[in-house]
C-alpha cells in the first residue's frame, strides 16, 4: 500500500527525504501551509494593485530588472520566462532524482515566502502523486541564479508544455496531464520565478549522491573486513583502545564495525598465536582511520543537505509585515548553491577514497607475496590469469574517480551579462557523483569477488558468522573461480548486489 507523507514545511527529516527518493510515496500538505502560501500570494496581488515596482513581479529578470512590465502582460511574462529558460541539454535526470526535485520544490514553496498561490503548488504535488516525471535534461545549470534551466523544464510540465514520462512512456506534458485528469496551470505574477529559482535540482543530485554514498560505505566496510580474513590479517589494529585515544568519532565507529564483523573467525584464530606478520599493509590496518573519516564526512554532508532541503531558496522573497511594519519583497541570493556545491565536493572526496582504498586491497589480494594466497587468486596460475585484469579495471575506475573528485565549486563562469558574476557549479558537482558511485560500486564488487575467493582457499576454516553470510550471498550469485571464464558478468552481478543493498541487509546493525 502506498503511504502518504504529510510535509510540514521546514521540518522534513532525512528519513522523509529517503522515502521520497526510494519512491512509492504520495505527498500531502497541512492546511497551515495552504494558508501561508495564499497569504504570501495576496501580498504580491497588493503590490500589483498599488502599481508598485517589484523585481520579478512586474519587472524583467536579471539584467532586465529595470524594465517595467504592464499588468496585462504579467501572465505572458511568466510563461515567456519558463519557455526561454528551458534550455537544458543531455540525458534526462533519473526518476528518483526528479521525485526529489518535485518534493523539495513543494516543501520550499509551502513555507509561504515565495508569493505563489497554493493551487499552483498543490498541482505540482498532484503531478508527483500521479507518477508523472517531468523530462528534465541533466545539463545546463551553473547552480546560481538557482537551477534555472532544469527547474524550467520541471515547470514546463506544470503548464502543459515540454515532455514528461508517465508509466515509463515519454510524451507531451499536456497528454500526460490529461491522462491523469490534471489541468495545466496558468502562472500569475511572480509564480514562474518562484518555481525556477532555487537549489532543488542541485540538492536532489547531492542527496542522491549521499544516499548512494552511504550504501557504498557499508559495502566497503564489509568488503574490507572480508579482505582482512582472506589475507590472514590481524584484528589488533581495531582494538578500541587505539581509537579511543585519538578520539575521532567516525574512526571509533568504524573500528567497532570491523571488530564485530571479524569476531569469532576460525581463520583469524588459526594464525593468531604464530602470526609472522609484524604489520599489515595500510589498506587493511588503517581502514578505521580512512573509513571513519569517510563516515564523518557523510554526517557533515547530511547536516548541510537536510538544512537545504527545508530551505526557501527562490528570489525575491515575500515577507508579511509584523507589528505595524509594511509587507516587504526583498531581493536576496538564497538561490546561490555554494553550500550544496561544497557538500557535493565533499561527497566526491569520500566516494573516491572509498574506491581508492578498495582498489588497494584488490591489489594486495592478487599479490601472492603479500596475501599468501595463490597468484591472482586462481588455481593453476599461468594457464589461468584469474583476477589479474579485474584489478586493472578497478585501477582504471579508481583513477577516473581521482579526476572526477576535483572540486567543482572552485570553478565559476559569469553569466547573464555579468549580473550573475559568481556561480557555484553545484549542479555538475552533484551530477558527477552518479558516475563516481558506479565506479566505486564496481571496485567494491571486484574486491568482494577477490575476498570471497581468498576465503575459499582457507577451507575448511571458516570466517566469522556475519562474514560467512556475506560469503554465501556472494557465492549464490557468482561461483568459485576455478579456471578462466568470461568475468565481466560476474563483476556486473556483484556491482548490482552492492548498489541494491542485498549484501548489507543481514548485518546493518554492525555497520
Amino acid at each position: 500500500m502506498t503511504s502518504t507523507l504529510l510535509i510540514q514545511p521546514g521540518e522534513l527529516s532525512l528519513d522523509d527525504i529517503r522515502q521520497i527518493w526510494r519512491g512509492d510515496l504520495k505527498l500531502a500538505l497541512p492546511d497551515s501551509a495552504i494558508a501561508a502560501m495564499d497569504a504570501s500570494s495576496a501580498i504580491v496581488r497588493k503590490i500589483i494593485d498599488k502599481a508598485d515596482a517589484a523585481y520579478g513581479i512586474n519587472t524583467g529578470f536579471g539584467k532586465l530588472a529595470h524594465t517595467r512590465i504592464p499588468d496585462e502582460d504579467l501572465e505572458q511574462l511568466q510563461k515567456n520566462l519558463i519557455l526561454s529558460h528551458s534550455v537544458g541539454v543531455g540525458e534526462p535526470l533519473a526518476a528518483d532524482i526528479v521525485r526529489l526535485v518535485l518534493a523539495l520544490k513543494v516543501a520550499s514553496l509551502a513555507r509561504g515566502f515565495s508569493g505563489i498561490r497554493s493551487d499552483v503548488v498543490t498541482t505540482l504535488m498532484d503531478i508527483f502523486n500521479a507518477g508523472i516525471t517531468p523530462h528534465i535534461p541533466a545539463k545546463g545549470s551553473v547552480g546560481a541564479s538557482g537551477d534555472l534551466a532544469p527547474l524550467s523544464h520541471m515547470t514546463l510540465t506544470l503548464i502543459g508544455e515540454g515532455q514528461a514520462f508517465l508509466n515509463g512512456e515519454l510524451m507531451h506534458s499536456r497528454d500526460a496531464l490529461n491522462r491523469v485528469g490534471i489541468k495545466p496551470v496558468v502562472l500569475a505574477a511572480k509564480e514562474g520565478l518562484a518555481l525556477i529559482n532555487g537549489t532543488q535540482v542541485s540538492t536532489a543530485l547531492s542527496l542522491n549522491g549521499l544516499f548512494l554514498g552511504e550504501i557504498l560505505y557499508k559495502n566497503a566496510v564489509l568488503a574490507g573486513a572480508l579482505s582482512v580474513d582472506a589475507a590472514k590479517g590481524s584484528d589488533a589494529p581495531f582494538d578500541p583502545r587505539v581509537h579511543a585515544i585519538r578520539g575521532q568519532a567516525g574512526q571509533i565507529h568504524a573500528a567497532q564495525s570491523y571488530r564485530q564483523l571479524l569476531a569469532g573467525s576460525e581463520i583469524r584464530k588459526s594464525h593468531e598465536v604464530n602470526d609472522n606478520k609484524v604489520q599489515d599493509p595500510y589498506s587493511l590496518r588503517c581502514q578505521p582511520q580512512v573509513m571513519g573519516a569517510v563516515h564523518d564526512l557523510l554526517r557533515q554532508v547530511t547536516q548541510t543537505l537536510l538544512i537545504e532541503s527545508n530551505a526557501v531558496t527562490d528570489n525575491p522573497l515575500v515577507f508579511a509585515g509584523k507589528d505595524g511594519e509594511p509587507d516587504r519583497v526583498i531581493s536576496g541570493g538564497n538561490f546561490h548553491a555554494e553550500p550544496v556545491a561544497f557538500a557535493s565536493d565533499i561527497l566526491a572526496l569520500a566516494i573516491a577514497e572509498i574506491g581508492a582504498l578498495a582498489e588497494r586491497r584488490v591489489a594486495l589480494l592478487i599479490d601472492a607475496s603479500i596475501s599468501g594466497l595463490p597468484p591472482f587468486l586462481v588455481p593453476s596460475a599461468g594457464l589461468n590469469s584469474g583476477f589479474m585484469i579485474a584489478h586493472v579495471t578497478a585501477a582504471a575506475l579508481a583513477s577516473e574517480n581521482k579526476s572526477l573528485a576535483h572540486p567543482a565549486s572552485v570553478d565559476s563562469l559569469p553569466t547573464s551579462a555579468n549580473q550573475e558574476d559568481h556561480v557555484s557549479m553545484a549542479t555538475f558537482a552533484g551530477r558527477r557523483l552518479v558516475e563516481m558511485v558506479q565506479n566505486t560500486a564496481t571496485i567494491i564488487g571486484i574486491e568482494l569477488l577477490c575476498a570471497a575467493q581468498g576465503i575459499d582457499f582457507h577451507a575448511p576454516l571458516m570466517t566469522s558468522a556475519p562474514l560467512q553470510v556475506l560469503h554465501e550471498r556472494i557465492r549464490s550469485a557468482v561461483p568459485f573461480y576455478k579456471e578462466d571464464r568470461f568475468l565481466a558478468p560476474d563483476i556486473d552481478a556483484m556491482t548490482r548486489l552492492v548498489l541494491d543493498e542485498t549484501l548489507t541487509a543481514d548485518c546493518a546493525s554492525l555497520l
